[in-house]
């Protein structure tokens, strides 16, 4: 099965639209279609860029498809209970025990209370994760009511990962509106984030940094 079917599969979507709705009840982020697209289509790119195969790209976008699948059972320990659900789904439908091993491996080591950047696809499912904060991830539209994650989300108005042309350095940039959170608001929540992403880059041979209006930070 390839990643493009696995998208259309109905058990899948079903898990990742049950999931999302969890985090919603618990005043989360968006979690659900977005955002996992959103991260397979940027593990896809991280590898893809810096020469993996065609099939350790793909494996990647399946691992970043999936990875957030553990909301379904508790926010706690999500990674692990994803991984040990997308091993049942990848093993049912027929994946190479090399492919499930890879994907459910980064997926238990996605999240940077307990993940490590274990192997390329981890990594890059870590760099694709972490890096997707945007207005559009807000869904309470109450601005007085926001807390801090919504308010460092919401004043992101733009954000991209670049590799650099030497496949040297992976940067985060972002464009912060001040008028809602400030730089110090986002290093807060945000900084075990970003030493995480620094491990992942340099288990890919890279280094990580990030850049806020046009200022390096990190």
């Amino acid at each position: 099965m390839t990643f493009q079917e696995l998208v259309k599969n109905k058990s899948v979507r079903t898990y990742i639209q049950r999931a999302d709705e969890s985090l919603v009840a618990l005043g989360y982020t968006e979690h659900s279609f977005a955002h996992v697209t959103h991260v397979a289509k940027t593990a896809g790119y991280i590898l893809e860029t810096l020469g993996f195969d065609e099939h350790t790209v793909e494996t990647a976008q399946i691992a970043g498809y999936l990875h957030d699948i553990g909301n379904l059972v508790n926010r706690v320990e999500h990674s692990q209970s994803g991984a040990v659900m997308a091993f049942r789904i990848l093993n049912d439908l027929g994946f190479p025990v090399e492919d499930i091993a890879t994907i459910v491996t980064a997926i238990g080591n996605h999240d940077e209370g307990t993940g490590v950047p274990v192997n390329a696809v981890a990594a890059a499912l870590i760099l694709a994760d972490k890096a997707d904060v945007r207005r559009s991830r807000v869904r309470n539209r109450d601005i007085s009511k926001f807390d801090i994650h919504d308010r460092v989300n919401y004043s992101v108005t733009d954000s991209k990962l670049e590799i650099s042309p030497d496949h040297s350095t992976v940067t985060l940039v972002l464009s912060v509106d001040p008028a809602f959170s400030s730089v110090m608001d986002y290093f807060e929540i945000f900084l075990h984030r970003m030493i995480f992403c620094r491990k992942a880059a340099e288990k890919l041979g890279m280094r990580f940094t990030l850049v806020i209006n046009g200022q390096s930070l990190i």
